[in-house]
């Protein structure tokens, strides 16, 4: 299967949501920790991730799991993560709500 380059959309997309930091944090009230990109995968197939300009930005802790079981992330607690801050497709709308891109 091919790879899939960026366009500069996905760049932009990008961009913007590593410039605001974790959403995670940012709902938490602790804004602007630095990010890596969460691709959504709800919807998708399992090991299947969304286009780049549907993810969101979250922080190792948030995404990764790095401080579990203490800090709630998408891939090693989703159902706490989902209870503490919301469902993927809820932080993307929060996310382009924060960027005035709706």
């Amino acid at each position: 299967m091919a790879t899939k380059h960026r366009t500069k959309g996905d760049n932009a997309w990008m961009g913007a949501i590593v410039e605001i930091g974790c959403i995670a944090c940012l709902v938490q009230g602790t804004p602007g920790t630095i990010p890596e990109i969460h691709h959504l995968r709800a919807g998708h197939g399992r090991g299947q991730r969304s286009d780049h300009q549907k993810s969101i930005a979250l922080c190792p802790a948030h995404h990764r799991g790095t401080h579990h079981p203490d800090i709630a992330s998408i891939h090693m607690a989703k159902r706490a993560f989902i209870e503490q801050f919301g469902t993927e497709e809820e932080l993307y709308e929060r996310t382009k709500q924060e960027l005035g891109w709706e």
